[in-house]
């Protein structure tokens, strides 16, 4: 006689499956993250600048880029002086009567517009270029590396400086000259890293199953190459927004009538030796601040990605 089956008792139940726990690498690089205490600052600071600059209409007292609401005789004012029409300027005003705090919060926002906007292009362009140079390698790999060898055998600046004297000044123009000096970074990056996942096993076996070139490198090869890709690009948006200073400190980046930071500190320099400190000093507080924060949070997910250290 066959055994009648007999119903599973709760006891004997299959466990369901748990939730799937945290890996050990992310908690190891979020714990490192966690454990210096200027890196909390640094991320602090970093959103209280970001809180400031999506709040800079609500929190500016006036409109910097408003040349028709300017009063050159509020010009020069020091801190926390008052206008004659009764207007508190806390962080004093420039030589054409502009508050400088509004200054600075709209100064903040061109400037980091242009480094997040020219990093994700350079990104963009360069991990392209070098996916395709690692993949397709021959005389594919050779062109564009020499492409990316003459590009950095030049000094940043000069390149920059070239394309802006042939382009013109502008938001935008700078944008395209940060880009043209920043995408061989990315492409010699992504090369390096897409020549050793190249030759695993789940790319031979998506070419066996006869997938598509295009398909193996941006959806295989791309996403496991792209963790040093975007720590560099971290890092890369502060020496965008330093860039773009110093351009702008030299005359040739944004327009007068559109201050970034860099500009705002060329506006006050002549005025140092004459005691009006003011025009330069809080301005390259706000950009030391700003790229240090960015610099500090780069520098600690490099070394938490880091599989070298511990």
């Amino acid at each position: 006689m066959s055994a009648t089956p007999t119903p599973t008792s709760p006891a004997t139940e299959m466990p369901r499956a748990a939730p799937l726990a945290d890996t050990p690498c992310r908690a190891e690089m979020l714990r490192q993250l966690r454990s210096k205490p200027s890196v909390r600052g640094a991320v602090i600071a970093l959103v209280l600048l970001l809180a400031a600059v999506l709040l800079a209409p609500l929190l500016a007292p006036q409109n910097p880029y408003d040349l028709g609401a300017l009063d050159l005789m509020d010009g020069r004012l020091a801190p926390g002086a008052q206008a004659a029409a009764g207007m508190h300027y806390w962080l004093g005003t420039d030589d054409q009567g502009r508050d400088m705090l509004s200054a600075i919060l709209y100064g903040l926002r061109i400037s980091l517009s242009v480094g997040l906007s020219a990093v994700a292009i350079a990104a963009a362009i360069g991990a392209l270029v070098g996916l395709v140079a690692a993949y397709l390698g021959g005389i594919v790999d050779t062109l564009l590396m020499r492409l990316v060898d003459f590009i950095l055998g030049f000094p940043t600046i000069l390149i920059a400086l070239v394309l802006l004297a042939i382009l013109g000044r502008g938001v935008d123009k700078v944008v395209i000259a940060i880009v043209a000096v920043q995408w061989a970074h990315y492409a010699r990056i992504m090369r390096g890293r897409a020549l050793q996942e190249r030759k695993k096993e789940y790319v031979e076996a998506a070419r066996n199953l006869g997938y598509s070139t295009w398909r193996i490198m941006t959806r295989h090869l791309l996403p496991n190459c792209m963790g040093p890709v975007l720590v560099f690009a971290t890092i890369q948006i502060a020496n965008a927004i330093a860039l773009e200073a110093t351009l702008s400190f030299l005359g040739v980046g944004v327009p007068i009538t559109e201050p970034s930071l860099g500009l705002l500190i060329a506006n006050g320099f002549q005025y140092l030796l004459s005691g009006d400190y003011w025009i330069s000093m809080f301005p390259g507080l706000a950009l030391v601040a700003l790229i240090l924060s960015i610099n500090l949070i780069g520098d600690r997910l490099r070394d938490a990605l880091d599989p070298r250290k511990s």
